[in-house]
């Protein structure tokens, strides 16, 4: 009699690994401070670049944020970059691919300070918010014609006018940092006219810029883990923008200068 081989086919259920969803909350506290140097460096109102940041990268959430770091659905327009497809008023349109978050918000300023259409909005108070939402609509930055109050809702509803106030320390106190604005975790706090401090809050580092790739200068017991948490990259993007290998918990040397984005 013959045998007959008896072939057992397992089937293991596969498991479905979703990256956890940003709260909005939760990516105004991720992104403030990046938000708040560039309004530094650009003028441009920190609660209007925080507000379209949310819109349009649905928190952090949407495919062109988490595929391509874009948050602010730039298209490509001239851009020579690496650029992402996707459908939006056309199909498969294409928009700007970036190296990290940072390199999003930086050339989302760059973007609205060289464009004709947006300069008047240079003229306008950097703490009118109102303005500058109806401003980038009438210059045609989206198609929706509820674009402005989508952005003043975002904005009132999340009190981002706060972060235009510690910009430039208005709307009823001054910043006192420790040291110069840029230098690496000055602490600062808003105090009000009685001299009571109503807000405190740590500011990011300066990133300087070589040939268009953004660098920092490490300070004491600084690792590629901790560095790449701060900018939002892998340990492994930020080891391979620096030709590293080193272990992302082994302390670099202080004074060493680190690209978070990039190189041309």
């Amino acid at each position: 009699m013959r045998k007959l081989a008896v072939i057992l086919v397992l089937f293991f259920p596969l498991a479905v690994f979703s990256q956890e969803k940003l709260s909005r909350s939760g990516y105004i506290e991720k992104y403030w401070r990046v938000a708040v140097e560039e309004m530094e460096r650009s003028g441009i109102p920190a609660s209007i670049t925080l507000a379209q940041a949310c819109l349009e990268s649905d928190n952090g959430n949407s495919y062109l944020a988490v595929k391509g770091n874009n948050h602010f659905g730039i298209k490509c327009h001239g851009w020579t970059g690496k650029s992402i497809r996707k459908h939006d008023d056309r199909r498969n349109e294409c928009f700007r691919k970036y190296g990290s978050a940072y390199e999003s918000f930086r050339d989302h300023s760059d973007f609205l300070m060289g464009g004709a259409r947006y300069s008047r909005l240079f003229d306008l108070d950097p703490y009118d918010y109102e303005g500058w939402a109806y401003g980038l609509s009438e210059a045609g930055y989206a198609t929706n014609p509820q674009y402005p109050e989508l952005l003043i809702n975002i904005i009132e509803d999340n009190g981002l006018a706060r972060f235009d106030r510690m910009a430039h320390g208005q709307g009823g106190g001054s910043v006192q940092a420790a040291g110069d604005y840029h230098e690496n975790t000055a602490d600062a706090t808003i105090v009000d006219d009685n001299g009571v401090v109503y807000y405190g809050f740590t500011l990011s580092r300066e990133c300087r810029d070589e040939n268009g790739a953004a660098y920092i200068v490490t300070g004491e017991g600084e690792t590629i883990r901790s560095i790449a948490k701060e900018f939002s990259l892998t340990n492994r993007e930020l080891k391979r923008y620096n030709g590293l290998d080193v272990k992302a918990n082994k302390e670099l040397p202080q004074g060493m200068k680190v690209y978070v984005s990039r190189k041309k």
